[in-house]
């Protein structure tokens, strides 16, 4: 008998949970760490949200089993997001189902459409789900840069030329967790031609789709005409509405591959509780304040970082979306590596990150920094990261930052 499963042999340790594990330490021992590690949203759901949660929840029938796919309001609720929000006609029988969070989408996705064997191109860095998901149905990977530059499609060229057996899907993640990369329209076109050309099947994960700045709306790749005979969309409730924990969201697009997850979704869960899913048609179907609420809110932080965290000595790009920062470790301390800065942000500092080498070996020298404290509670832990690269002999006489 093996000691050791096959799929657990192929799923290396989880960086990110060696950083958390010490952050839990910390915090069980009294420390008051600023969590900036996670992208777990510190804010509510609406009011209308929750009492529709209850609501249902009181009714006597609402507690059996659901549908697997989504109850029918809900994914009409859906498609008419994608109407209103990208233009995008979508048909809720059989081009959306919804998903445990977009991360159990994918997840089952990979499941239904992957063989062993089978090649599967995925960005360096990237979230850790776009490449296990597929690790664990047994696919091979073959690594593309992040960085949606011209570099991405010779890339994309080489490894369609050369990788035996062909590719036969393709992940993309704008708005980029963790490296908050953006793209425009052109880009998703350029993608679905070459999709087409290739016989690539595009799944685009837009988690981030409504938190973007500089009033420059994040795009989806299904308002590229002729998307749909090749590409699936995930996106999820969790940052819009400040939903992580419900674990709410949808895949749409490709029928045939909508189809294929649904029926593996039906051999895996029963679907979301009930009453959940019906205060998810309520965030979709209900006021949108929130929405721009949570992006202004964001924006405040985005620029609170940037400028305060520039002030101690640590420059940081501005994101143009997302509730991340991707930030290169300070030159003055890159030899550390991004899991030592992070360890030591986290003792020295009491801040904790996320080591940008957890999200692929080219996340090397960087760190996911998570806007998932108040401006106050940031400008404290740029207060604490000056005293730590202080007491490093680092220059903290940075330039005043705005974002």
């Amino acid at each position: 008998m093996s000691d050791e499963f096959y799929r657990i042999k192929r799923l290396p340790p989880y960086v990110i949970a060696e950083v958390n594990a010490m952050r839990a330490a910390a915090r069980a021992a009294g420390e008051d760490i600023i969590d900036l590690g996670m992208g777990n949203p510190d804010l509510p759901p609406p009011d209308h949200v929750i009492e529709k949660l209850c609501e249902v929840a009181r009714k006597p029938d609402a507690h059996g089993y659901s549908q697997s796919k989504g109850i029918p309001g809900l994914r009409r609720a859906q498609a008419n997001y994608y109407g209103r929000r990208f233009g995008v006609d979508l048909d809720p029988e059989s081009e959306v189902v919804v998903t445990m969070g977009s991360k159990e989408g994918l997840a089952s996705l990979a499941t239904a459409i992957t063989a062993p064997g089978d090649v599967i191109l995925a960005p360096n860095p990237s979230y850790p789900i776009h490449t296990f998901g597929f690790i664990i149905a047994g696919a091979t990977i073959r690594e593309v840069p992040t960085t949606p530059d011209d570099r991405y499609f010779e890339s994309l060229e080489r490894a369609m030329h050369f990788s035996v057996p062909r590719p036969s899907v393709l992940v993309v993640n704008y708005p980029s967790n963790p490296t908050a990369e953006t793209v425009d329209l052109a880009f998703y076109e350029r993608l679905v031609a070459f999709a087409k050309e290739q016989g690539l099947w595009v799944l685009s994960d837009l988690a981030y789709s409504e938190l973007y700045y500089d009033g420059n709306p994040t795009p989806s790749i299904l308002q590229v005409p002729g998307a749909k005979d090749v590409a699936v969309e995930f996106t999820s409730l969790s940052k819009t509405y400040s939903m992580a924990g419900w674990r709410m969201g949808f895949a749409v697009g490709n029928k045939k591959l909508i189809a294929a997850m649904t029926r593996v979704k039906s051999y895996l869960d029963y679907g979301a509780f009930t009453p959940i899913q019906a205060a998810a048609c309520a965030a979709l179907n209900g006021p949108q304040d929130i929405v721009e609420k949570n992006r202004q809110l964001y924006h405040k932080r985005r620029d609170v970082l940037v400028e305060s965290f520039g002030r101690a000595g640590w420059e940081i790009p501005a994101p143009k979306a997302s509730m991340f920062a991707w930030a290169p470790v300070p030159p003055a301390l890159a030899h550390l590596g991004s899991l030592e800065f992070s360890k030591q942000l986290l003792t020295e500092a009491k801040v904790a990150v996320a080591p940008g080498v957890g999200y692929g070996e080219n996340g090397e020298g960087y760190v996911r920094i998570a806007m998932v404290e108040n401006e106050q509670r940031l400008r404290q832990a740029a207060r604490n990261v000056k005293r730590y690269l202080q007491s490093m002999g680092v220059n903290t006489g940075g330039q005043k930052k705005t974002g």
